[in-house]
């Protein structure tokens, strides 16, 4: 260890702050209430559109108004942390989320809805990337790091389904306010509870003025990127406004990043992403979550509308998942992170993933959750655990103080960006299909059961068709690892930042 390193002002003793353990409970449960709340949402839909009279055109933005403000301004967020504070940051994401949730769950109308919904969407923007750059500045040692990740990381992955579980319970037994209301507990423990113990290091925090060019052009860009995905998903990709807003998010991304290359205090560095391990990451985390999050569509609809689980059935099914995740994250990630090279874990772990969906394209109308499903989603939930665990830490690591934040922004701008390519894409090649298979085979069913039983078989037609491309996605997200992920085994000596000793952190150093 640097003798500069060991004296760096404000970084933590070997041992690190002894509270570091409590403080990842409960920025592990704000991430729970981020990730639930995206899922949980969805089971409620249909209740809440009857309550509020929100008409089928417009039932889209109780999603979308979520979406857009989240990872439009990510980014944004993640900045703001870096400059206030990351616990400030995180303290204050998690009281507005609250104040946003129980504003959702009051609601008397879709506008009232809507604008609860895209606050929500602002304050989970600032929570999230908080909550991830506060793991990477408090947890140094790598063995450390590599356990609290992969809580974090199994966190992050299996929370989405525990919110079909937990949506499914209050909806069909309570009402549809409480998947809003549920927020607010959580917030409140959480934010109390990081108040009292998170004892963020000093002089890590970016005190440069802020970037507001690249603010507006970041936010405008990633909401033309997002929006546009939702219209092509109910409008088409040939829908006029769709391809405009395609062309302005190209417009308006290619100028952020022509001006974060030429101002002094850039919203983004561009040394978080040309870094070729942080960019592999980024691309190959995005890449994947297309081919997840369009899957969870699918498997959602194929258990309700084709097999008819109720909703708590449906979650209880995405169990297998969860523990695959678990074990994947805390156990196989976790423990071989500190001995083998991040792709060592991340490229099979997407592999082990696209097997699972390889499974799930056999599934047909007549096939058993037992031989099917089951064995689909232990793969899935295994493979993804081990591939999220080293990518949440490795995104982070090595990076300077002042641009955790942002790094930990880039990670969930993926993630979001990611998650809204892959619903309206794979939406899209599964509706074609079906429509398709349905106009192929629908003059052979002379009776109505004939021609539902068509319908049906369309219907799973086309989920298999948008998850052949999901395994594309999978195999594809592993070549860019394996590609462009180079980094070692992270090695336990801390290195200071090099950038004056207002910026020094101890972290740990990647072996190439």
């Amino acid at each position: 260890m640097s003798e500069t390193a060991a004296k760096a002002p404000g970084a933590p003793a070997p041992s690190g702050d002894a509270n570091r353990w409590k403080a990842l409970v409960f920025i592990a449960l704000a991430q729970l209430m981020v990730v639930l709340d995206a899922t949980i949402v969805n089971i409620a839909l249909p209740s809440a559109q009857t309550d509020l009279g929100i008409s089928d055109g417009n039932r889209q933005w109780v999603v979308t108004a979520y979406a857009l403000a989240f990872g439009g301004l990510l980014l944004f967020g993640g900045r703001i942390a870096d400059l206030w504070g990351r616990k400030r940051a995180f303290v204050i994401g998690l009281t507005g989320f609250a104040a946003a949730s129980a504003l959702g769950g009051a609601a008397t109308s879709g506008a009232m809805m809507f604008g609860a919904r895209a606050l929500q969407g602002v304050f989970g923007a600032m929570l999230a990337p908080a909550a991830l750059s506060l793991l990477a500045v408090m947890f140094t040692d790598a063995k450390e790091r590599a356990k609290a990740f992969g809580i974090y990381g199994a966190i992050a992955g299996g929370g989405g389904a525990v919110g079909f579980i937990l949506g499914g319970v209050l909806t069909e037994y309570l009402d549809w306010r409480w998947t809003f209301f549920v927020n607010i507990p959580f917030a409140i423990v959480a934010a109390l509870g990081a108040y009292f113990v998170i004892r963020e290091p000093e002089g890590g925090r970016n005190r440069n003025p802020l970037d507001i060019p690249g603010v507006l052009l970041s936010t405008l860009g990633l909401v033309s990127l997002v929006y546009g995905f939702t219209r092509a998903e109910s409008d088409g990709w040939g829908d006029t406004t769709t391809v405009g807003l395609f062309v302005a998010s190209a417009v308006l991304l290619i100028a952020f990043v022509v001006t974060e290359a030429r101002v002094k205090a850039p919203l983004l560095p561009l040394r978080v992403v040309l870094d070729r391990n942080r960019g592999g990451i980024y691309l190959s985390l995005g890449i994947a979550i297309i081919a997840m999050f369009g899957t969870f569509l699918f498997l959602t609809y194929y258990l309700q509308v084709i097999k008819g689980f109720s909703p708590i059935k449906t979650g209880f099914a995405f169990l297998p998942m969860i523990a695959g995740m678990m074990i994947g994250s805390t156990q196989i990630g976790t423990r071989l992170m500190t001995r083998v090279p991040a792709r060592a874990l991340m490229g099979p772990g997407f592999l082990v993933a696209a097997a699972g969906m390889l499974v799930m394209t056999q599934m047909e109308i007549g096939s058993s959750y037992a031989s099917t499903i089951l064995p689909a989603m232990l793969l899935l939930g295994l493979g993804m655990g081990t591939a999220f665990m080293p990518a949440m830490s490795l995104a982070t690591l090595g990076v300077e103080p002042r641009d955790a934040g942002v790094a930990s922004a880039m990670v969930n701008t993926s993630q979001q960006v990611g998650g809204a390519i892959g619903t309206a894409l794979l939406n899209t090649i599964a509706a074609s299909a079906t429509t398709s298979y349905i106009k192929d085979h629908i003059a052979t069913a002379t009776s109505k059961p004939q021609q539902q039983l068509v319908q049906m078989q369309g219907a799973v037609h086309g989920y298999a068709n948008a998850i052949w491309v999901a395994v594309g996605m999978l195999v594809l997200a592993a070549v860019v690892v394996v590609t462009l992920v180079n980094a070692g085994k992270p090695e336990t000596t801390p290195v200071t930042s090099g950038e004056g000793a207002e910026d020094e952190l101890a972290v740990p150093v990647v072996a190439h």
